[in-house]
């Protein structure tokens, strides 16, 4: 039961099993710095109507891995009515109450959000949405959550309460489901994605998973077709941006998934493991590895009507399909950027440069991504009305002229200035 990970966590030892439920105390600094001014109050305020609240999901699992969470949810016995009424009570605003036919209410205290919902049972699902009853058995609501290390609370005295062997599973560096797989997943058919992505974020190797997790994700992959795109496109972003991601995408492949989520069938499986290999130590956009799936442009705007991703992250698959292969460096001088700036200064788009970065990252071209990401877009220094200026009044041959000056400035490494640039129109 005591291990030396424990002791590096700072966890006291006062650690024992009742029943199936495991506790023992957090004492880290990551912990103490929520307590704020805002906490302090809820907590005393919760205290005072004898309600109990707990710390819920991931910000237990960030702190029992060391780190302080960017979010925290509470959990408490105290039903949304009840919490209402406290809050009125004592003067607090409560904003954004959609949440609250689910349980949820968000209380604002010294200029800090707090969102604390009831604890709750499912009691009809339907792989999408569930219909949940309110109760005050901190199992039950444990219980009817996707991954075991998303189930366990903290108490806000540094208490753990673990009903489903999650610290467990965490310090093993394990993702498995709450119970039974199969029905965690029938009552919320995005969880298979979000298996993946806290795979990524949580286990050591890459191949790891119980054969019986993987069984149960085959058998009920279809139900992901009836999951908005929206709610795939989040958890999919996030996953291939994470560890493993190649061996996961492909995984999903393998268990017969993209057809349901916005992926080609046959997706090019090798060259985005190799675009994973070349791009992952270098913060790539989550486009940019799926992207290396795609064999035509026609699978992007399909991806498109399923997933409804953003105009930019659009534009950026359309962009690499087209020109991973059309835009390299060059054969005779591969150390130089000039077709990469070039396309730049041609294309004269807010975000050319960052769309070329991306494509680097794809092509694995490393030093020449870090002497992209220094250079600065220089500026063409002619114009139209500089051409006026000297005599040259038809608008095609402005056009034509400004090209061929933008050719030489181009071919100068856009050293030219403009008297240089408009010498050769006087000659």
């Amino acid at each position: 039961m005591w291990s030396r990970t424990s002791c590096l966590l700072g966890v006291g030892r006062t650690s024992f099993y009742r029943r199936s439920l495991f506790t023992m105390q957090l004492k880290t600094s990551e912990f103490q710095s929520l307590f704020t001014e805002g906490l302090s109050g809820l907590a005393e305020l919760f205290g005072k109507q004898q309600h109990e609240l707990r710390i819920a999901g991931g910000a237990v699992r960030d702190l029992l891995s060391g780190k302080r969470p960017e979010d925290v949810d509470f959990a408490t016995t105290a039903t949304p009515e009840e919490m209402k009424q406290m809050f009125q009570t004592a003067g607090i605003r409560m904003i954004n109450n959609k949440g609250e036919k689910h349980g949820t209410i968000t209380a604002r205290l010294h200029n800090e959000n707090f969102e604390v919902t009831t604890l709750r049972v499912d009691v009809q699902t339907d792989g999408r949405h569930a219909e949940v009853e309110f109760t005050t058995d901190w199992q039950k609501d444990a219980e009817r959550r996707d991954l075991t290390i998303n189930s366990m609370f903290l108490g806000l005295d540094g208490t753990l309460y673990d009903y489903f062997k999650g610290y467990e599973d965490l310090q093993n560096r394990k993702v498995r489901f709450v119970g039974s797989a199969e029905k965690r997943i029938q009552e919320d058919y995005l969880r298979i994605l979000r298996y993946f992505r806290f795979y990524g974020r949580v286990a050591l190797a890459p191949d790891d998973h119980e054969p019986e997790t993987l069984v149960a994700i085959r058998e009920n992959g279809r139900g992901l077709a009836a999951i908005s795109g929206e709610r795939i496109c989040v958890e999919l972003k996030k996953m291939v941006v994470g560890n493993h991601a190649a061996h996961l995408l492909e995984l999903m492949y393998s268990l017969e998934l993209a057809q349901y989520i916005g992926l080609p069938p046959d997706g090019n499986v090798e060259e985005m493991k190799q675009v994973w290999q070349n791009a992952k130590d270098h913060s790539p956009k989550p486009m940019t590895i799926l992207a290396a799936l795609f064999r035509r442009p026609e699978e992007v705007e399909k991806m498109d009507l399923r997933l409804k991703v953003s105009r930019e992250e659009k534009t950026l698959a359309l962009f690499l399909v087209k020109y991973r292969r059309e835009l390299r460096k060059s054969e005779d001088n591969p150390d130089s950027l000039k077709p990469f700036t070039d396309f730049i200064i041609d294309s004269r788009e807010l975000d050319s440069q960052s769309k070329v970065c991306e494509l680097l990252k794809y092509q694995g071209e490393e030093k020449l991504l870090a002497e992209l990401s220094r250079w600065s877009i220089p500026r063409f220094p002619v114009s139209g009305h500089d051409l006026r200026r000297m005599g040259v009044t038809s608008g095609k041959e402005i056009g034509a002229t400004l090209q061929e000056l933008r050719d030489i400035w181009k071919k100068s490494r856009y050293q030219m200035d403009k008297d240089e640039l408009l010498s050769y129109v006087k000659s």
